[in-house]
């Protein structure tokens, strides 16, 4: 099975300077969690989530319509292509602990988008797959190490003053 067999090809992008007001209400209007942002040329730059815009606006305390969706953008960026097979696909997303990827031509243009929950509907039970199929045994290992948190930096409790009574 092949990624272009199982990916969401009508997509909702923004661009990078899009406010995070506007890239919250594209999510809304398509029932998505995220989007692809893309260049003048249509080629993948980046992704924002909904969970990027809430800690965005949660930690800056700016306005929504006034950050730009640029400043929530990560510096690796992991896509797939129509042609892959959906296993390795699935095998970026367990290695990069990602729900979605976008998916791109060999010029990094945006021809859809893969999510989790497509390749988890497209998944067969084990005993009728075949070898080119993603299991739900795959999918459930898979869902197990993205849900997993992420280890914690140890946090020194700041030093209390000592109370003498």
């Amino acid at each position: 099975m092949i990624v272009e067999q199982i990916c969401t090809r009508a997509v909702k992008s923004c661009t990078a300077e899009t406010s995070v007001a506007d890239a919250a209400d594209l999510m809304w209007e398509a029932d998505c969690g995220s989007l692809p942002v893309i260049d003048e040329a249509g080629r993948v730059i980046g992704i924002v989530t909904d969970r990027d815009i809430c800690m965005a606006l949660a930690l800056t305390g700016q306005p929504a319509s006034d950050l730009p969706v640029r400043t929530l953008l990560r510096p690796i960026l992991h896509t797939c292509r129509p042609g892959d097979e959906v296993r390795a696909a699935l095998h970026t997303m367990r290695a990069h602990r990602v729900r979605r990827l976008p998916v791109v031509d060999g010029a990094g243009v945006l021809r859809g988008m893969l999510s989790f929950s497509d390749v988890a509907l497209a998944a067969r039970p084990e005993r009728l797959a075949t070898a080119a199929d993603v299991t739900d045994e795959d999918v459930t290992l898979a869902l197990k190490v993205i849900c997993t948190r992420k280890p914690q930096e140890a946090k020194i409790p700041e030093a209390q003053p000592t109370a003498f009574v």
